[in-house]
């Protein structure tokens, strides 16, 4: 028993982590793929939780639910690809600030705050000295391997 627990806490954890890149990849990126794609993959780290919940369970109620969940994930696909396109052609654009131009008349535009000045001059790396002398390879180390 205490190696089904090990397993679901991996699984756990996986998920967890795809959900978790997931919602870091829609909150910090504007470009409309690309955020389908976070999407996606939240759904994905969800999916993998219910199918080990359902695992360790024995019931295979949570593998039927991401079998639904794989479903509607192609149909928001479809649906996401086509208004993608239909941006794409109106605007020229990905970004999902185009999308602004859809507001009700009574909304203000979003208007993302300034950019600071880049500076004058790129910083300065500081440089690491020499390690020394390469070492002396024998022609026997490179003309012949001693393991295949």
């Amino acid at each position: 028993m205490d190696s089904e627990l090990a397993l679901l806490n991996d699984y756990l954890i996986v998920g967890a982590l795809l959900f978790g890149i997931g919602m870091i990849g829609f909150v910090s990126r504007r470009n409309m793929i690309v955020m389908f794609l976070a999407v996606e993959m939240m759904l994905q780290g969800v999916s993998l939780s219910l199918v080990a919940w359902s695992r360790f369970h024995n019931d295979f109620g949570g593998q039927m639910l991401v079998i639904f969940i794989i479903a509607v994930a192609a149909a928001e696909a479809a649906v996401g690809l086509a208004l993608v396109l239909v941006l794409a052609r109106r605007s020229g654009k990905l970004d999902i600030t185009v999308w602004q131009q859809l507001r009700e008349a009574n909304q203000p535009p979003f208007q993302d705050p300034p950019l600071p000045p880049e500076p004058a001059q790129p910083p300065a790396w500081p440089k690491l000295t020499p390690a020394g002398l390469q070492p002396e390879v024998l022609p026997q180390q490179t003309d012949y391997r001693p393991k295949v």
